[in-house]
């Protein structure tokens, strides 16, 4: 009998959960290892929701990545009889320049992801409770929404558990850009006795914003983690009209792309600014919000959704995007060792993508194949 390839994945958030669990599928050995655990605070994959959407603007593959992932997030959904996708609708307002709306249309029309085009006045219409001042026009999907953050990663790994799959909780201990080395060096303690080897066929590190550190030559360089801040503001009381159900999520791309998503699960009213933060350390980082960014967020919610003027901020986060420089994903072998995979790069986009992406990667890592150029390494060179 030929023996099944045993491949270590570092990283059990949304990328490397995934392809963990596609591995094991095609027939790997795989054991998954993370620092602090599936949808731990320290990670991008941590927090409440993100937004699973097919909107991506001209020039790139990810609307139709998108779709596949929103298939297989509701396949998994019903397998597992767990609620993790919530079909709330997005709502795209377009200010002045709209190359980014009017380039997404042929690819959902593609990708067969339903939409609309909506005037001011059929929006004014529908979400009365927004103040469309500046908006030219909108797209809406009206079958996109959100996904549970946290909760989505960890059942992940819990199913990947169940189907035989290994899960331990150890961190890195050894450099990675050392050419062909054998085996992974793990601490899994804070004494050198808890220091172990894992021996592997294949290595795929799918770590996040640690993924500059951990290759510091191969990745760095096209690679920075910038620190986000998010606020929830509390809806008022007995009004449900900025709650799931009433108004979907939305995203303004005017000065800014600020994005939110309605109150949901009690936990208020979420904002964002997607604006690149500055650089952070996802290990030490203090992760308290900016003063600055709350004072901007109240001013933007007072304008755009009056009814949430002088609201209570009632939780916030921060969290942090581990970008590219071209802000498209990493999937690719590492130069010096063609048994590591480098698996990341999301960019703030990434989460959505996470069984589809997991799925690619698991068949090239199989298969021995590569990656589109878009996706690969080299792509920085030129």
């Amino acid at each position: 009998m030929t023996r099944k390839p045993h491949i270590a994945v570092v990283g059990a958030s949304a990328f490397g959960g995934w392809t963990a669990l596609y591995l094991l599928r095609g027939g790997a050995r795989v054991t998954l290892l993370d620092a602090w655990g599936p949808g731990n605070s320290r990670s991008s994959s941590g927090g409440e929701t993100r937004i699973i959407r097919g909107a991506y603007g001209p020039d790139q593959p990810y609307t139709k990545l998108a779709a596949r992932a929103l298939d297989l997030w509701k396949e998994h959904e019903a397998q597992w009889k767990r609620k993790l996708f919530f079909p709330i609708g997005v709502l795209w307002m377009v200010e002045r320049d709209d190359t980014f709306e009017r380039g997404s249309i042929p690819f959902l029309k593609d990708a067969g992801i339903q939409f609309e085009q909506l005037e001011v006045s059929e929006l004014a219409r529908r979400w009365p409770q927004i103040n469309f001042d500046d908006v030219e026009w909108a797209i809406y999907e009206p079958q996109s929404g959100y996904l549970l953050a946290r909760a989505s990663t960890q059942a992940v790994v819990e199913q990947f558990v169940a189907e035989g799959g290994e899960y331990r909780q150890a961190t890195v201990a050894m450099h990675l850009e050392s050419g062909q080395w054998k085996a992974l060096s793990l601490s899994e303690g804070s004494t050198p006795a808890a220091t172990v080897s894992i021996s592997a066929d294949r290595y795929v590190f799918a770590c996040g914003p640690w993924l500059g550190k951990l290759f510091p030559q191969t990745v760095a360089p096209h690679f920075v983690s910038t620190r986000q801040d998010v606020f929830f503001f509390g809806t008022p009381a007995g009004d449900s009209r900025y709650d799931e159900g009433n108004v979907p999520v939305w995203a303004d791309h005017g000065d800014h792309f600020i994005y939110g998503v309605p109150g949901n699960q009690g936990r208020g009213f979420k904002f964002a600014d997607d604006t690149r933060g500055p650089e952070f350390d996802p290990t030490s980082g203090q992760r308290l919000v900016s003063e600055d960014g709350l004072a901007a967020a109240r001013r933007y919610l007072a304008y755009r959704f009056p009814g949430m003027k002088d609201a209570p901020l009632v939780e916030t986060r921060v969290c942090q995007y581990e970008n590219t420089t071209d802000h498209n994903f990493i999937v690719d072998r590492h130069p010096a060792n063609e048994n590591v995979w480098i698996v990341g790069g999301g960019s703030g986009h990434g989460f959505k993508h996470g069984p589809a992406l997991g799925e690619m990667v698991a068949r090239l890592v199989l298969k021995d194949e590569t990656a589109d150029l878009l996706f690969r390494l080299a792509r920085f060179k030129g």
